[in-house]
């Protein structure tokens, strides 16, 4: 039997940590993607991550009710905002210019499909790199974490209005980004 959301905050504000992990498992995955896309690195999406969850958890005594997925990915997008600031001020060699060995496509995708979704993947992460973090997370949180407008107003703590045109705006700047670099 599937616990509800809002028992499993009670609890885990007593400092019941299984509680916690059973929050944990349900949004982690959200969380991360919406790390990854904001990042554009697996590596500083999970540090991002688990600074979130720890985050989270420290603070979960703090937490007045509402939305705990709205509130959980509010505290993701601080902690990418934070790496991404970070970033700027001591920048340094991204891990994609180095040379690896690309992973095998898999068995039920061919070699061609696979290389064509892994390229258009790459092209729509770099599009949504150029967008500024706020047009970026707005994006992200509507159009690939599948978010209502006012969920995501909650998470970035603004109007519905403002959420609207970051959107709108966002998607404007992605689509002139992708037609100019001649991707799609």
């Amino acid at each position: 039997m599937r616990i509800d959301d809002s028992d499993l905050i009670e609890s885990s504000k007593k400092g019941d940590l299984d509680s916690f992990n059973e929050l944990v498992e349900r949004y982690q995955r959200m969380a991360y993607n919406l790390a990854l896309r904001m990042l554009g690195d697996s590596s500083a999406a999970e540090d991002a991550t688990q600074d979130a969850l720890f985050s989270a958890w420290k603070n979960i005594r703090g937490f007045r009710g509402g939305n705990f997925r709205a509130w959980l990915l509010r505290i993701t997008a601080n902690a990418c905002l934070d790496q991404l600031r970070k970033r700027k001020r001591h920048p340094s060699i991204p891990l994609e210019s180095l040379p690896f060995e690309p992973q095998a496509p898999p068995s039920s995708e061919s070699p061609e499909d696979y290389t064509l979704r892994r390229e258009t993947g790459a092209q729509i992460q770099e599009a949504l790199a150029s967008l500024p973090s706020e047009q970026r997370l707005a994006v992200i949180l509507c159009d690939i974490q599948g978010l209502s407008y006012e969920e995501i107003a909650r998470v970035m703590k603004c109007s519905l209005g403002t959420v609207r045109s970051r959107i709108s705006r966002g998607r404007a700047q992605l689509r002139n980004y992708l037609l100019q670099t001649g991707n799609f």
